[in-house]
């Protein structure tokens, strides 16, 4: 019974420790199965009974909580609503030559890097251009209507 209660216990800390670790709630449900499985062993329940309990509780935690701390405690997504940007005209800031590896845009008054769809296509400050797509930082544009 001892080794069960002391394989329990070393689960729970080492769970614990990798948590606090990695600050990703990734191990915190395996601690709540160890901690059900090490109070089931200090009561003197078989080790059949100590394993199905770890993993019954690891699951229904894992099952009803996660997706609660994922949505609203461990959300780390950056809300950028660069696709907005698809589709819409920029003014051209600087000369835009994939080539030379330069050219800025400026949308809602901000300063992109950009770059042309097609590396044989270049843009000059104050012309037009469309936003096809967002690479990384880099809006990504083809030749737009004329102001």
């Amino acid at each position: 019974m001892n080794e069960w209660l002391y394989l329990w216990l070393g689960i729970m800390i080492v769970t614990i420790i990798a948590e606090i670790i990695t600050v990703g709630l990734t191990s915190i449900w395996l601690a709540g199965g160890a901690l059900a499985a090490l109070i089931v062993c200090a009561l003197g329940g078989h080790w059949g009974l100590q394993i199905l309990v770890f993993f019954a509780v690891t699951f229904v935690l894992l099952y009803f909580t996660r997706p609660f701390v994922i949505k609203y405690v461990n959300n780390r997504k950056t809300q950028t609503n660069y696709e907005e940007t698809i589709g819409k005209e920029v003014r051209i800031v600087e000369k835009i030559d994939n080539k030379l590896g330069t050219g800025k845009a400026l949308y809602n008054g901000i300063e992109w890097t950009a770059r042309s769809v097609r590396d044989d296509v270049t843009f000059e400050p104050d012309e037009m251009g469309k936003v096809v797509a967002v690479e990384g930082v880099k809006l990504m544009l083809e030749k737009g209507e004329q102001e």
